[in-house]
């Protein structure tokens, strides 16, 4: 798995946990709704720290929660 498809399921996994559209991330986070859209569609390669900052706090987390998946971990992860 490619690390921008790792964060678009880790993204969608903790709006789905907490019930969360895209247009409700972006009301709590400010992450325009296009944006949030792009990274759930692996349309961004990267996402710039900033924004996934922004994002975690629009879910009420930490960016260390948001890497807290074994999605993430390095045997999951294409090199």
């Amino acid at each position: 798995m490619e690390l921008s498809q790792a964060v678009s399921a880790r993204l969608s996994e903790l709006m789905e946990e907490r019930n969360m559209t895209q247009y409700k991330l972006f009301m709590r986070s400010g992450v325009p709704k296009s944006t949030i859209s792009s990274i759930i569609n692996c349309k961004h390669y990267s996402v710039q720290l900033r924004i996934l900052h922004e994002l975690c706090q629009g879910l009420d987390i930490s960016i260390i929660d948001f890497f807290a998946s074994p999605l993430f971990d390095e045997s999951n992860l294409e090199p």
